[in-house]
């Protein structure tokens, strides 16, 4: 696997303990439905949602006038997601029944040093995405 690559499932292992920690399950991990991926599905008591991870080696600030990490998740990015969704909601309701559907974006930002992995943050954003009519 190449480091990119590497980097960004350690991005989604690290994703995947924050929800752990705040009252999550995680039931998939990279779902695949047709030609859409979910980096992780969870759900607790009142949600369950599809979380697009977004991984980078730095925070942005001022000075490096990076974009933040979620501004990657673009519209035809949301299709995407909203279309996996769907399409699990379809495929699983037993396991998605009386659960309220929700698509979350999650930033990790992890320490420059390309030699050790570090968490330096972890951004949860609730409903990041959202259907239009």
């Amino acid at each position: 696997m190449n480091a990119e690559l590497e980097f960004g499932k350690m991005g989604e292992e690290s994703a995947a303990s924050f929800l752990c920690g705040k009252g999550f399950t995680i039931i998939g991990r990279n779902v695949r439905l047709s030609h859409t991926e979910t980096d992780i599905i969870a759900k607790n008591e009142k949600f369950i949602i599809f979380a697009e991870v977004k991984t980078r080696r730095a925070y942005p600030n001022i000075m490096t006038k990076s974009p933040r990490p979620a501004t990657a998740v673009n519209f035809s990015k949301q299709k995407k997601l909203i279309e996996g969704a769907k399409k699990y909601l379809a495929k699983y309701k037993d396991v998605c029944m009386g659960l309220q559907p929700r698509i979350d974006v999650i930033e990790v930002y992890a320490s420059p040093d390309s030699e050790k992995y570090k968490v330096l943050k972890i951004v949860h954003m609730e409903n990041a995405v959202r259907q239009t009519r």
